[in-house]
C-alpha cells in the first residue's frame, strides 16, 4: 500500500461557519524515510499503536454488531 499525503481543505477565510464535505481517512506511514524527524516512531511506540487501533476497532465492530442484534454487548 502506499500511503498519500493528507491535505487539509482549503477554507476561504471569509465563511468559517461551514463543515467540511469530505471525511478524511488517516493512515499509518510505512516509510521512515517519507517522514519528518518529529513523526518518527520508534518499533515499539508503532507496536503498541496498532495495538490500542485494533483494540478500538475490535471495541467499534462489537458495538456494531450489538445495534444490529438489538442486544447489548459488553465493550472489553
Amino acid at each position: 500500500m502506499t500511503p498519500t499525503a493528507i491535505a487539509a481543505p482549503h477554507t476561504d477565510q471569509t465563511d468559517q461557519t461551514e463543515q467540511p464535505d469530505q471525511t478524511e481517512q488517516l493512515v499509518l506511514l510505512t516509510e521512515e524515510a517519507m517522514l519528518p524527524a518529529q513523526f518518527r516512531l520508534d518499533h515499539r511506540t508503532r507496536e503498541r499503536g496498532l495495538a490500542h487501533v485494533a483494540a478500538l476497532r475490535a471495541q467499534i465492530a462489537a458495538r456494531a454488531a450489538a445495534r444490529h442484534d438489538g442486544g447489548l454487548a459488553t465493550a472489553a
